[in-house]
């Protein structure tokens, strides 16, 4: 298990889900007489709050020739939690036929079901002044009621795709400003997501397809130490030697309905195959989860056959 490398992008996939989200908000400035002057998109950036608040308190100099311009919206991670109430089955399968040429119904990939992390991001939204915050978080609320929902192409080789909600918890508000010259303010809403992610383990390729299932009845062999159980038969016509026969046709057999009796010749003291069952899908194509229907053929051996399982011959 552990040492075998596989990496699905399930954490990167998720982050880039939630970002993507506020990467398109935009704020406007209006002059006092109520006309729009200005437009400006609100920069969006991955990482820690503590970050952006000691960029937003030092001075320029001469490795950072310009302040850090405000408003700014940025996202974190701030925690990981297992969701037992989410599990699936650990011991389900999602399969996939192959996509080379030639090996779309000999080959699959198979992946386990995928384990339920709900994944917890902070949302800080920092301006200079309340109309720009205010501007912002109204274009986000109304759509968190209190979720919204993503969907993630999560496993494109698996073609998983996943409709995950965004739970928003909490909303903070934060002014840092105490009203000296010499301190730069900032307003910093905080807004506490839940997100309801999953996980995803490695990926089995080239798995092998069963196309048809071969279930062969033996004859207990003389040399077995235990007495066979037997059904016994007796003859009901004079043509049937060791046989009952269950319908009244002819001596017809393509249409008889046999049941083999204690001494079917010399198939029992050999222990040799007496009949066989094969099922196989109807369609060709037929793989996976897909819905299709079985044909059966069912033979019988009166004189016993041997089967070689590695050549798939009878003798």
């Amino acid at each position: 298990m552990l040492g075998q490398y596989f990496y699905n992008e399930s954490l990167r996939k998720t982050i880039i889900a939630f970002g993507s989200l506020f990467n398109d908000i935009a704020i406007t400035r209006k002059n006092s007489a109520g006309t729009e002057v200005q437009t400006l998109k609100v920069p969006l950036a991955y990482g820690p709050k503590q970050k952006f608040i000691t960029r937003l308190e030092q001075d320029p100099n001469d490795n950072q020739a310009i302040a850090m311009t405000l408003p700014r919206i940025g996202f974190e991670i701030n925690g990981f939690t297992y969701d037992p109430q989410r599990k699936l089955n650990r011991i389900l399968k999602k399969k996939i036929k192959s996509t080379e040429p030639g090996k779309e119904l000999k080959q699959m990939s198979i992946q386990y079901s995928p384990v339920p992390y709900d994944v917890g991001f902070e949302l800080f939204v920092m301006t200079k002044n309340s109309d720009d915050g205010i501007q912002i978080v109204e274009q986000i609320l109304p759509f968190f009621q209190p979720e919204y929902t993503v969907s993630i192409r999560e496993v494109p080789q698996m073609d998983t795709i996943r409709d995950v909600p965004i739970i928003l918890n909490n909303i903070s508000y934060e002014d840092t400003y105490e009203g000296d010259f010499a301190t730069r303010r900032s307003i910093i809403w905080t807004l506490s997501f839940l997100m309801k992610g999953y996980l995803y383990p490695s990926i089995t390729d080239n798995a092998k397809v069963i196309t048809s299932s071969v279930v062969d009845t033996h004859l207990m062999s003389a040399a077995t130490a235990a007495d066979p159980i037997y059904i016994v038969a007796e003859d009901s016509t004079p043509y049937a030697i060791n046989y009952m026969i269950l319908d009244k046709h002819e001596i017809d057999d393509a249409t008889r309905i046999r049941m083999l009796s204690e001494v079917s010749e010399d198939a029992s003291s050999a222990g040799q195959t007496v009949s066989r069952t094969t099922v196989e899908p109807t369609s060709t194509g037929a793989l996976t989860d897909e819905d299709f229907g079985f044909s059966e053929t069912f033979e019988f051996f009166p004189h016993g056959e041997t089967h070689d399982p590695v050549a798939g011959t009878d003798s």
